[in-house]
């Protein structure tokens, strides 16, 4: 993995050497810093020559600057500065991270040339925006013809040095706790999700969430002898093809003050799906390693959450299973009993996520008794023919919770769409010889996927569902993602939880 950035903030320039970045917008004005050094008409003579207009996020590199004693200036533009979202102030650290080398010390004046002071927050996120865009996932390259270096034997090379030059440098410092813990966390889910499937079974995956524990969060992981138990047969059908045995994991942090019903989050962990007996054809099959996105952005943000002292009481269960097809797998026919009672046709064995959650979703509330749940899921191909890979799909029994989750999305980029539920999609998963089948059919089956889960709902809690299939993994790279697993799902529901459950 690559070493993360060394993020810091400062009143004033503590190097005068290595890369200098500058802002400017469409005017091609300096802030005052900047001005201070007598670069504007180097930045008029080169911006001229490269008919560069400082629109947004657009990167002018110069090399050895005349009278400067840094070797290197890149400017970045904000376009219309008074247009930018809360969201963007990541994405511009993302792309000054982008135009830095490995190893590479240096400096950007944060100041906007209109004289607008850039806020603690809005700096914090520049930081934030530089360390998700450093994360790439080498663990397994050794050097070789393309001259990279892994993790695999090899001696990384020195992470970047940022240092960000700010009058908010300190309320920067102190949003920068909170931000760094948020980044981390991402991470984390990113590494969970990129892992090969031969590497992170549901055993070491329940370790991995097990280490939450040195950051104060209580974790109960659940075995296969203590789910029979408590009648787990939905999740366990999905495991019994396999010869790695399955877990539950819950992860519990108290940092409110009160004892009140926790606020929880579920998500699915199919560690490798190959569809079971109802087996995926091979092309593309290798990606179904990334199957646990939706337990893997429930670890990051327990971890998040926990790193920064969230003042919330929060639980987090993780449902962890392969989905193999073995002489052991069930079948397409069988029927199978969920711990809540409900009965259920298995007519696809590859429609095995909701499966696994009805039984998480069981236990969060039997044993939590929360007042909300959020689960998240790859759980199908359908979202992505309904909304592609910018947008995850959200079905909401409770409107205030959606229009939460919708705000959320909209401030940390990670944004939901709100979907159908209702009776009629309820009858597409009726079955001839049980209380219900585990697919509706071709036709609306990502909402039948979420109706199938609402049985498994308490009434009265407020519940949302996040169809992450398109979100999670091989989702199209942007300024602060350059990798194939996202880490999607940790900043929207830190954000979440930050917005409406802490106090």
């Amino acid at each position: 993995m690559t070493h993360s950035p060394a993020v810091s903030f400062h009143k004033s320039t503590m190097n005068e050497t290595g890369t200098l970045i500058v802002l400017t917008d469409e005017t091609l004005g300096l802030g005052a810093a900047a001005q201070g050094l007598g670069i504007a008409d180097l930045l008029q003579k080169a911006a001229a020559t490269a008919d560069y207009k400082g629109k947004s996020l657009a990167v002018l590199d110069l090399l050895a600057p005349a009278n400067l004693a840094f070797d290197r200036l890149v400017v970045v533009g904000l376009g219309k500065a008074d247009e930018l979202v809360e969201g963007d102030w990541s994405r511009l650290g993302g792309v000054i991270l982008g135009a830095l080398r490995k190893g590479e010390k240096a400096t950007l004046h944060a100041e906007r040339p209109d004289g607008t002071a850039i806020s603690g927050d809005q700096l914090a996120d520049i930081g934030l925006g530089a360390v998700l865009r450093a994360y790439s996932f080498d663990r397994y390259k050794s050097k070789g013809k393309n001259g990279k270096d892994g993790d695999n034997g090899k001696a990384a090379k020195a992470p970047v040095t940022l240092d960000i030059v700010a009058a908010e440098s300190g309320k920067a410092k102190k949003a920068w706790v909170a931000r760094s813990a948020i980044a981390e966390g991402a991470i984390l889910a990113r590494e969970l999700v990129n892992e090969p499937a031969n590497v992170l079974g549901p055993v070491e995956f329940a370790e991995k969430a097990a280490a939450l524990e040195a950051l104060g969060v209580t974790i109960e992981t659940l075995t296969e002898k203590q789910m029979k138990k408590l009648g787990m047969r939905a999740l366990l059908g999905v495991a019994q093809g396999s010869v790695r045995p399955p877990r539950l994991v819950a992860m519990h942090w108290n940092g409110a003050k009160s004892k009140g019903k926790p606020v929880a989050f579920v998500g699915k962990g199919v560690v490798f799906d190959t569809g079971g007996i109802s087996i995926k054809p091979a092309g593309g099959m290798e990606d179904m390693k990334g199957d646990m996105g939706g337990a893997a952005a429930v670890v990051g943000l327990m971890h998040a959450l926990a790193a920064r002292k969230s003042k919330a009481n929060v639980v987090g269960i993780i449902g962890l299973v392969e989905n193999m097809p073995d002489g052991n797998a069930q079948r397409p026919g069988d029927i199978v009993a969920a711990a809540s009672g409900v009965t259920i046709e298995i007519i696809n064995t590859d429609a095995e996520g909701r499966l696994v959650l009805a039984d998480a979703l069981w236990y969060a509330q039997k044993t939590y008794e929360p007042k909300v749940i959020v689960d998240l899921a790859t759980l199908t191909g359908a979202i992505m023919v309904a909304l592609g890979t910018d947008y995850a799909g959200m079905f909401a029994t409770d409107d205030v919770l959606a229009d939460a989750l919708s705000k959320a999305g909209e401030a940390t980029g990670e944004k939901v769409w709100r979907m159908p539920l209702g009776p009629a999609y309820d009858k597409m998963i009726e079955s001839k010889f049980a209380d219900i089948k585990n697919t509706g059919g071709r036709y609306g089956g990502s909402i039948t996927a979420a109706q199938f889960l609402k049985r498994f709902v308490d009434d009265g809690v407020a519940w949302a569902h996040l169809d992450i299939a398109g979100t999670a993994m091989g989702s199209p790279q942007t300024e602060i993602n350059r990798s194939w697993a996202s880490g999607w799902g940790v900043r929207i529901l830190d954000r979440l939880v930050a917005d409406n459950y802490e106090g």
